[in-house]
C-alpha cells in the first residue's frame, strides 16, 4: 500500500477502516467490555503505516502459541491500546470483575507461565501490548481483554477523559518515577522532551508532584554545535545545575543532546523513539562521565495500578485536547502522526455511547475542573 512512500507522507486514513467483524469467543480469564471511549497512541500510527514492521506478524506469532490465541491471527487487526467502558461478560475463572462495572484497561498482556515475569510482569517472555501485538483492541464498540488488565474507572472523569491517560500515564510512571526507571527523587532536575504531548504531559505532572524541577522542551535538535548552548540555557533555568534525569522518547532527533546535557552520573531513560529508532550520540559524554541509559517499556501490573490510582485521587490529570467520532479514527491517527495536536487527542464513540456519561463524583470533578481541561481546545 505504501511502497516507496516516505514515512511522513503515509496516510493512516488509507489503511484504517470501520466495519463489522465477528465477536471473538470469550476464553478463561478474559472479559468483553463495551467501549465508551478509546484513544490514539503512536503505536496505532505505527500499525497503520506498517512501520517499523507490519503488526500482522505479531498476530501470526501470537496465534501459534495456543489454541486460544489462534483467535488473534486474522486478516484484520482491531487496534487500540486504551479504553474506558463497561464490563459486558467475563470468562471462566474471573472473580473480581462483574458485568455492569465501569472500568479502564491498561495494555499489558502477559501469560505468566514462565518464572521471569513474576518479579516484574514486563519481563514475561510472552509480554505483549494489547491492541498492538494482540487483536481485539479498544478502537471498537466491544473489546476483548484479559481480566487482569481491568482497573476501576476514576469516578470524577467523563468516559473520554478516563480513556485518555492509560498507556501514556502508565508508561511515564514507570519511566520516570518507578525504581525500574528513573527513580526520580525530590530536587531532581528532569529534562522532558515533547512536554506538551501525551507522554511528556504526564512526565511533567509527575516531576511537579514529586518535588522535581521539570525543564520542558518542544523544539528538537541533533546538531552537536547546539548542545553546548542548550546545556548553558538549562543551567540558566536551574540555577547553575545540570540535568539529573532525561525523559527521552523522540529518539533519533534528540538523543545526542540528551546524553550531552545530563550531569555526571545522571540517567537517560528512553522509550518509543517516535522520531526514529536509530539513535546517535557521542559516547565520550556517556562513558567518561558515568552516565546511564535505562530502557523503559510500558509498565507492570503494579505500576499501572499506582498510575491509575493517582488519576483517581486527583493527583494526576488527563491531557485530553479533543475528541473524535469512531468514523474519524483514521483522521485522528493522521493528526498524531503529524503531531498536529497538543496533549493526548482522543476519539469518542458515536451516538448515546459517547459523551460525558454518569459522573459518580461531581464534587471532586468541580475541584479539579481547571486541571482536567488544561489541554482542551489547544
Amino acid at each position: 500500500m505504501f511502497e516507496g512512500v516516505p514515512s511522513k507522507e503515509k496516510d493512516p486514513r488509507r489503511s484504517i477502516h470501520v466495519e463489522d467483524v465477528p465477536l471473538p469467543e470469550l476464553g478463561p480469564g478474559e472479559a468483553l467490555v463495551a467501549v465508551m471511549a478509546s484513544a490514539i497512541n503512536y503505536n496505532t500510527v505505527w500499525t497503520s503505516i506498517f512501520e517499523p514492521v507490519s503488526t500482522f506478524g505479531f498476530l501470526e506469532r501470537y496465534g501459534r502459541l495456543s489454541d486460544l490465541t489462534k483467535r488473534h491471527d486474522l486478516p484484520y487487526h482491531v487496534v487500540g491500546s486504551d479504553l474506558a467502558g463497561v464490563v459486558l461478560a467475563t470468562g471462566p475463572g474471573v472473580n473480581r470483575w462483574k458485568p455492569g462495572q465501569e472500568v479502564v484497561a491498561h495494555c499489558l498482556s502477559v501469560e505468566l507461565e514462565a518464572p521471569d515475569g513474576h518479579d516484574d510482569t514486563m519481563m514475561d517472555p510472552e509480554q505483549r501490548i494489547w491492541g498492538f501485538e494482540t487483536n481485539f483492541g479498544g478502537l471498537a464498540d466491544v473489546a476483548l481483554v484479559k481480566a487482569n488488565q481491568l482497573m476501576p474507572k476514576p469516578d470524577h472523569l467523563t468516559w473520554e477523559e478516563a480513556a485518555s491517560p492509560g498507556l501514556v500515564n502508565c508508561t511515564a510512571y514507570r519511566q520516570l518515577v518507578s525504581t525500574n526507571g528513573g527513580n526520580m527523587k525530590q530536587g531532581d532536575n528532569v529534562l522532558i522532551w515533547g512536554a506538551s504531548g501525551g507522554l511528556g504531559g504526564f512526565a511533567t505532572q509527575y516531576a511537579l508532584n514529586g518535588g522535581a524541577t521539570p525543564v520542558c522542551v518542544d523544539e528538537r535538535t541533533q546538531d552537536p554545535k547546539e548542545w553546548k548552548r542548550f546545556g548553558a540555557r538549562i543551567r540558566e533555568l536551574t540555577g547553575g545545575e545540570d540535568i539529573d534525569i532525561v525523559f527521552e522518547h523522540p529518539g533519533r532527533e534528540t538523543f545526542g543532546a540528551s546524553v550531552y546535557v545530563t550531569r555526571k552520573g545522571g540517567t537517560i531513560t528512553t522509550c518509543a523513539s517516535t522520531s526514529g529508532f536509530m539513535h546517535e550520540y557521542d559516547n565520550r559524554y556517556l562513558w567518561m562521565n558515568l552516565k546511564r541509559i535505562i530502557s523503559s517499556h510500558f509498565a507492570n501490573y503494579r505500576e499501572s495500578w499506582e498510575a491509575n490510582r493517582l488519576i483517581a485521587k486527583g493527583k494526576i490529570h488527563p491531557t485530553l485536547s479533543r475528541t473524535y467520532r469512531l468514523e474519524e479514527v483514521g483522521q485522528a491517527a493522521l493528526d498524531v502522526h503529524h503531531n498536529s495536536h497538543q496533549g493526548k487527542g482522543r476519539r469518542a464513540l458515536p451516538g448515546p455511547r459517547g459523551g460525558p456519561g454518569l459522573l459518580r463524583d461531581p464534587e471532586m470533578r468541580a475541584t479539579y475542573e481547571k486541571e482536567i481541561n488544561r489541554f482542551r481546545g489547544v
